[in-house]
This record gives C-alpha cells, sequence and structure tokens, in this order.
C-alpha cells in the first residue's frame, strides 16, 4: 500500500509521571464505563483507571438520539434481529458476532437499567419501542422521546462515581506502552490542564482497553463531537494491531442542513423521526424514497444517504427536505423534544415546516478489529465500541446498534480480563518518533476527505484526495509536541489509510460507494481489507470473509464438481468445534501477537494426495498471507515430499493446523485405499467406486477423494436412482411389484436392484433393471451372473459386485466381467495417510 510515512510513535515529551494500575480504559462513553464497572463488580480489588479527552460526560454517547436495538417485545426474535443486522452489513458481518450482539443485547440492556438508565414507558409501565431505518420490528428503546444517549451517560457516569473507580479527566492518549514480548502494557498520555498530574505521563496496566470513539472529524461535516480525532484507531496502527474494513464510513442520511459552507459538529435528525412516519421529498415535494427500497424512508441508511445524494445531484441543491409537519406540535415536543429545540434555535419550526437534511460523517463500521472477547491482534489490547470492528456491522451499520454493541462487548472484554489475569511486565522503549503534523492543515485535510472520500468516490477523486494528504504532511516548520498537532497527526493518519482502503476496493457496497464501480462484487470483494503498519511502512491485505472462500478456490472446488458454499460451511463447523469461544489457548498463550513464519505440510507416508484446496481454504480462513501448492490432489506421493507451503501470522497457522491435516489427511487416506483398490485391478475393465457409507457431512468430499484415487462414484443421495432391496420387495409384494410402483412414481429416474441369489437374476432382467448389485456374490456365481446378463439382457445392464470383497479377491472378481467393484471402505473406514505441518525455524 502506497502511503506518506506515517509515526510509529508521536514525537513527545518523555512521560513526567506515572501511574500503576491493573487496568486501564481509555474513553468515557458506554464501551468504556461499561467495562471499568463491570470488571470492577467482577475484581472489587482490581485497580481500575479510565482516563478520558474530555469531561467524563462528554463524548459521542451523550450525542446518540435514536435509542438502542434490542429484542424485548416478546413478539420479536434474535433471529429476526439477526437478519436484519446482516442484511444491513450487506455480506461483510460476522455471523457469530452478530449472533452474539442479539442473544445477549437484552440482558445487557437490563443490566443497564438496573444500573439505573430509565427509557421511556407507555402509562401502562411498558417499555416504549420504536422502529428506525432497515429495522422490521419495533425494538428500539428510548428515553426523554430523543435523548437516549444523555440518560445513558447520566446513569453510567453516576454508577461510575458512586463506585470510586478512578478517572483521569482531559487527557489525550498518546502511544501504547509494550513489554519485550509485544505485550500491551499500559498508554503514554497528555493531561490537559494543571493540578496533580499535567503534561505527558504514563499508565502502567496489565491491560488496555480502547474505547475512544469514532473519527468523524476527519470529515468537514460530521454528527461527531470535536475530541472523535481517531485517536485510537492512529494509536492502535502505531502498536503494530490490525485495522479492519476502515472504508466503511456510514454518513448519517439527515443531518441538519445549516446552510452553504457550514463545518463541524453538525446536529443529528434521528432515524426516528422516520420510523415515526416522516418522510423525505425534494423541493418540489417528490417521495423519492418510494422508488428506491421495499422500505422506502425506513431503507437502510446506506441506501437513504445515496438517495439523498442522487437527488442532491439531479437537482442542483444542497439538501433535501424532511417532512413531518403532519406530527402535529405536541408529538414533536413530547416524542422529539431536544429534535424540536435544535430545529427551533437554528429557525426552523419542524410542526409548519419541513427540516432541511442533508447526509454527513457519522459512524465508522470498521476500526481495530477484534475478535469475540474484544482482543485485538497485541496481546492485553482489547478495544469496544466505535474504535473496535468485531465484525457486528459489515458493511454498513443498522441503525441503533453501536449501543447495544458497546454494552454486549463491553461486559465481554471485562469478563476475559478478569478470567485471562494479564501477567504484570516491563514497559520497554518502542519505536523512534518521527516528525508531527501542523495542526493548520486540520481543515484542509478535513475539506479534502468531505470532497474526494465521502458519501461519492471514485478512482479520481480518490487519487486526488491521496496527493492531498501527501501534501499536507510536508511543512516548512518544525511542530511543536502539543494537543494540536498529536490530534491532527491522527487525523492524518486516519485519513491516509481510509482514502487507500477506498481506493483499493474496486466496489460498491454498504456505506463504500464508488462512482466507477457501482455495483456490489462477491466474486472479488466478499472479503476484508486489513491493513498493519511497519518499519517499512502500510500493509494492506484482502482477508476472505470469514463466512466466503476466496474466488480462486471456489472456482477450483467447483470445477472439482464440489459446492464452495458447502465446504466452507463445513470448515465453519470443524472451526467452531475446534475453537470454541476461548479460540487456541496455548498459541494465544505462547506465540507472540506479531510473530510471522513460512510451515510446510508434508507427507510422513507414501499416499495420493486429495483435500489440498480445502485445506489451503482453512488457512487461508484463519489468516494465512500465502499458500503455494506444490502437490496436486490425486498425485502419488512419498514419505518427506512437501505438499504445500503456508505463510502468515504462527497463531493463524498452529490455529488452523489440525482443521486443515484433520480434513487433508482424512481425504488422502481415502484417495490412497482407492488408489490400491484400482491397482489391485489394473488391466481389466471393471472399475472400482463408492457406496453411500460416508462419514456425516462428508460425503461430498470423501466421493471426490475417491475420483482423485482413480476411482468413480456411485450414487451421491437416495434420490439420484431407485434401489430396491430386498426389504422393498418384501413391503411392495413382490420383485415386479416394486419395479411398477416406482415407474409410476418416478417413470425418469435409473432404478437399480440389489439381489444376493442366482436365481433372482432373471425376474430382474424381465423388469428392465438397469444396474444389478451383486451382493456377497461368490467369484463363480459373479461369473455367472455377467454370463446370464450378456446372453438374455435386452438392454445394456451394468453389473456391480459388493459385499464380502477384499484387496486379495479383488482381480480375480474383476475378471469375471462385472462392470463394477463397490467398496464401502474406501469412504467409511479407510486410514488416513500421515501428514504433518512443520514450522521452519
Amino acid at each position: 500500500m502506497s502511503a506518506p510515512v506515517i509515526p510509529l510513535r508521536l514525537t513527545a515529551p518523555e512521560p513526567g509521571w506515572t501511574v500503576e494500575a491493573d487496568v486501564v480504559v481509555v474513553g468515557s462513553g458506554i464501551a468504556g464505563l461499561t467495562v471499568a464497572l463491570r470488571h470492577a463488580e467482577l475484581d472489587p480489588s482490581a485497580k481500575v483507571l479510565v482516563v478520558t479527552k474530555d469531561m467524563l460526560s462528554s463524548g459521542s454517547t451523550r450525542w446518540a438520539q435514536g435509542g438502542i436495538a434490542a429484542v424485548l417485545d416478546p413478539r420479536d426474535t434474535p433471529e429476526e434481529h439477526l437478519h436484519d443486522t446482516l442484511v444491513a452489513g450487506v455480506g461483510l458481518c460476522d455471523v457469530r458476532a452478530v449472533r452474539t450482539l442479539v442473544t445477549e443485547g437484552p440482558d445487557a440492556v437490563r443490566r443497564l437499567m438496573a444500573r439505573g438508565a430509565r427509557f421511556d414507558r407507555s402509562s401502562d409501565g411498558e417499555l416504549q419501542l420504536t422502529r428506525e431505518g432497515g429495522h422490521r420490528r419495533r425494538r428500539i428503546v428510548h428515553a426523554g422521546g430523543d435523548a437516549t444517549g444523555a440518560e445513558v451517560q447520566r446513569a453510567l457516569v453516576e454508577a461510575l462515581r458512586a463506585s470510586g473507580i478512578e478517572v483521569i479527566e482531559h487527557a489525550l492518549v498518546l502511544d501504547l506502552l509494550k513489554d519485550a514480548r509485544g505485550r500491551a502494557r499500559g498508554v503514554t498520555l497528555h493531561v490537559m490542564g494543571e493540578g496533580a498530574r499535567d503534561g505527558v505521563g504514563a499508565v502502567r496496566a496489565r491491560a488496555v482497553v480502547l474505547a475512544t470513539g469514532g473519527m468523524g472529524q476527519v470529515y468537514a461535516a460530521t454528527t461527531n463531537p470535536e475530541v472523535s480525532t481517531g485517536d485510537g484507531v492512529a494509536l492502535a496502527l502505531r502498536a503494530g494491531a490490525v485495522l479492519r474494513d476502515i472504508e466503511f464510513v456510514q454518513f448519517h442520511p439527515t443531518v441538519l442542513w445549516l446552510g452553504e459552507g457550514s463545518t463541524g459538529q453538525q446536529p443529528l435528525i434521528s432515524e426516528a423521526v422516520r420510523g415515526e412516519g416522516a418522510f423525505l421529498t425534494d423541493h418540489e415535494g417528490n417521495r423519492f424514497m418510494a422508488d428506491v427500497h421495499e422500505l422506502a424512508d425506513l431503507a437502510p441508511r446506506d441506501v437513504v444517504a445515496k438517495a439523498i445524494t442522487r437527488t442532491m445531484r439531479l437537482t442542483g441543491r444542497d439538501h433535501v427536505l424532511l417532512d413531518g409537519r403532519h406530527f402535529g406540535r405536541h408529538k414533536w415536543e413530547s416524542r422529539f423534544p431536544t429534535i424540536y429545540a435544535v430545529c427551533r434555535e437554528h429557525g426552523i419550526d419542524p410542526a409548519t415546516q419541513p427540516i432541511p437534511v442533508a447526509p454527513a460523517a457519522h459512524y465508522a463500521s470498521g476500526g481495530v478489529r477484534t475478535d469475540l472477547r474484544g482482543r485485538t491482534s497485541i496481546d492485553g489490547l482489547y478495544a469496544c465500541g466505535e474504535v473496535a470492528c468485531t465484525g457486528v456491522h459489515g458493511a454498513n451499520r443498522l441503525a441503533s446498534n453501536s449501543l447495544l454493541e458497546g454494552l454486549v462487548f463491553a461486559e465481554r472484554i471485562a469478563e476475559d480480563i478478569h478470567a485471562v489475569r494479564p501477567e504484570p511486565g516491563e514497559p520497554v522503549a518502542g519505536s523512534a518518533a518521527s516528525g508531527l503534523v501542523d495542526p493548520r492543515v486540520r481543515t484542509r485535510i478535513q475539506a479534502h476527505m468531505s470532497t474526494g472520500a465521502s458519501v461519492l468516490r471514485g478512482r479520481d477523486s480518490l487519487a486526488a484526495t491521496a496527493r492531498a494528504l501527501r501534501d499536507a504532511r510536508w511543512t516548512p516548520v518544525t511542530v511543536p509536541a502539543c494537543t494540536e498537532s498529536w490530534e491532527v497527526t491522527n487525523l492524518l493518519t486516519v485519513a491516509t489509510v481510509l482514502t487507500g482502503a477506498a481506493a483499493a476496493r474496486l466496489e460498491t457496497r454498504g456505506s463504500h460507494w464508488r462512482e466507477d464501480h457501482g455495483t456490489r462484487d462477491d466474486d472479488e470483494w466478499l472479503g476484508h481489507l486489513d491493513v498493519t503498519l511497519d518499519e517499512e511502512g502500510l500493509r494492506m491485505t484482502y482477508t476472505p470473509h470469514g463466512d466466503a472462500m476466496p474466488p480462486r478456490l471456489a472456482h477450483e472446488l467447483s470445477a472439482a464438481g464440489l459446492d464452495p458454499a458447502e465446504v466452507d460451511a463445513l470448515i465453519g463447523r470443524a472451526l467452531d468445534e475446534d475453537l470454541q469461544e476461548a479460540g487456541d489457548v496455548t498459541s494465544l498463550a505462547t506465540i507472540p501477537a506479531g510473530q510471522r513464519s513460512v510451515a510446510d505440510v508434508v507427507a510422513r507416508k507414501d499416499g495420493v494426495v486429495a483435500g489440498l484446496a480445502v485445506a489451503e481454504a482453512v488457512f487461508v480462513r484463519l489468516g494465512a498471507a500465502r499458500a503455494e501448492r506444490v502437490a496436486k490432489d490425486g498425485e502419488q506421493v512419498r514419505a518427506g515430499d512437501v505438499l504445500m507451503t503456508v505463510e502468515g501470522p504462527v497463531r493463524a497457522l498452529l490455529t488452523a493446523e489440525r482443521t486443515a491435516l484433520n480434513l487433508l489427511t482424512h481425504l488422502s487416506g481415502v484417495a490412497t485405499l482407492t488408489g490400491r483398490w484400482v491397482e489391485a485391478i489394473g488391466g481389466t475393465t471393471a472399475r472400482v467406486r463408492d457406496s453411500r457409507k460416508t462419514l456425516p457431512g462428508l460425503r461430498s468430499l470423501e466421493k471426490y477423494a475417491v475420483r482423485c484415487g482413480g476411482g468413480v462414484n456411485h450414487r451421491m443421495s437416495l434420490s439420484d436412482a431407485a434401489l430396491i432391496k430386498d426389504n422393498h420387495v418384501v413391503a411392495a409384494g413382490g420383485v415386479a411389484e416394486a419395479f411398477r410402483l416406482v415407474r409410476e412414481r418416478y417413470p425418469d429416474l435409473p432404478i437399480e436392484v440389489e439381489i444376493d441369489r442366482l436365481d433372482q437374476l432373471d425376474p430382474v432382467l424381465e423388469e428392465g433393471a438397469e444396474l444389478i448389485l451383486l451382493d456377497n456374490f461368490t467369484v463363480e456365481d459373479t461369473a455367472r451372473a455377467v454370463h446370464v446378463v450378456k446372453n438374455r439382457a435386452k438392454n445394456r445392464v451394468a453389473l456391480e459386485a459388493s459385499g464380502g470383497l477384499t484387496l486379495e479377491s479383488a482381480r480375480d472378481v474383476a475378471e469375471t466381467g462385472v462392470d463394477y467393484l463397490a467398496v464401502g471402505a474406501l469412504t467409511h473406514s479407510a486410514p488416513a495417510l500421515d501428514i504433518a505441518l512443520d514450522l521452519r525455524g
């Protein structure tokens, strides 16, 4: 990824003071405060420290108007919430993360209420639930009509103050402290004020939780407060953590338009306003959303933002109108008092006038990549809330899922830290700091991002933005280390990565809209863009989505007669069985997060290999950057041969090892045994084939392995052909009656018949069987059956010998002239071929 030099550490004075803590939480929104409170409950003796950039009550949470989405209505279900979230995420949501959110969310909201949050209720005491864009049910709890965030923040701040947890306010986090093994061991920060602590200091801690919020200030117009300058994302990147999907920035479609050239934080007009029945129009009164989406004005946010932008382009206007005049003044004042007051403050009366609105930067769906426990790629560093990419949002956040995500994953982080109990470690000196950015370029950065990398993007606009960002880094003067220069350096870091990722993703998906690549492309782009930073600069990696595989592998499997989706689902189930939620605890404990290596997949015994593409799919799914196959499926290999080489994070390689080898050794064992049978009957006209004696879920792969070994397949399932066996004959009242019944119901299906005596052959031939299975026939009787068929069959009839076959007798049976030898043992009990993974070095 070509980009200007980004510092690995901010230029700053050496810390003048130090604080010790067990856990340091950076951020004081719903995510950060929930982590702190929950950990303090789990371990009252632990020292938890919260540091926040502004006052404890500041941050993005307090600005959240709409509410919190959760399944609290008995008529609603987690599956419906899951469905709505996946639809909004346009194929890139992590299903496991979403399922975690929707199943644990309701109880998390109840615990928030137990902490003191008071949500709006009806006269009979029931929670009032509203609906927002993308939701097919009313499942949004709210407070004060449209002041949910403020109420949540109030309750959590009061709970925190009552808990005695220490807080450092006005503290801008700078960089991560790490020990010699690369584990997080605290942060450096700058306290903006005077008192017991001011200037640059250090917090040494066993675990660090980033809950720093978003990065909306990278754009000129945003709903985010002034403190949202991407500090946590930039810190994590400098520390070596993985950022994921940072190009997916959601633009809220309905932000109060304050006039031409307005910048900074803009008032939000909550989606709940449309949820209650307000609608969008152009300046001629046309409701343009009706023809755009089935949910019209309640379509997902990316759909509405794009439709508004298109309408603005077509009409030459810089805003559209949101019409809620039919609410009446009382509803505006009671249901949306905050929005009503803000509109009146700017000279608009929503009860009598449509509200001028336009999209503005709102929410980052991407961020610091985490697992289901909030763990980043750096040991001891956690991320939660908008700074994190948990996989819940995919390419576009569903309305009101953000506060819920903060609650659910914050509790999981606290529980993980309590369970793991990280060991103390001594921080070591980090990378050398490099120059800071001149604070005076801040507005230039924001203007360029809003012009070239916002709702509408294209190759030319992104290239121009990238050039402007490179130019912004140059300064003719020495920039002093101060709050303003640290913030703008963070903004430029985030802007650079965002622009690079947006330029790399050549499709339109969710909140990423490329004018020059206007369609969604699942063949090439059903995956994630992961970005890391090291001494050589930024590195971008395409990682296939967890519920999909690279198109190259998918095409290869399809060409082999396998369904890529079925193979992918099988891999997912196998990994779920192997990893559970805790993951590969041994690799997590013994291998540094950033360690990379190369490993060889090596045959320990002679045999025929099968399943290399499947094994590669496992390694790639867990993060291998490269896989190079030396052998091919169906080839005879010798002990010591390297079959495939994989490269990537050591943790990923070793975590993938067992699942990949389980499949590879089993399928290669099937192919090897098949090869022995094929060799045993070589020179005859007979062919070796399998049966339906397969392991559950592995039939298609095992039959593929039989083909790799030189055999052929019999039926895949009970529906491919009718197979009349002795019990069917008994039930039907005779062979002829069984034939008649099958032909009447399935006239186009081939009919196979199994017989176990030679005298059953003639009646079967009379009925016109197309395949006759000779079950447990002796070699002599098999030869007689072949002779009878050749002399009496009116049409072509195939014979298959099955039951009681051995490698020793195989040739004698084949030489009778039968067409097939069916060997159930090929797929049912073939011994695995010994194959191992050898890590180099």
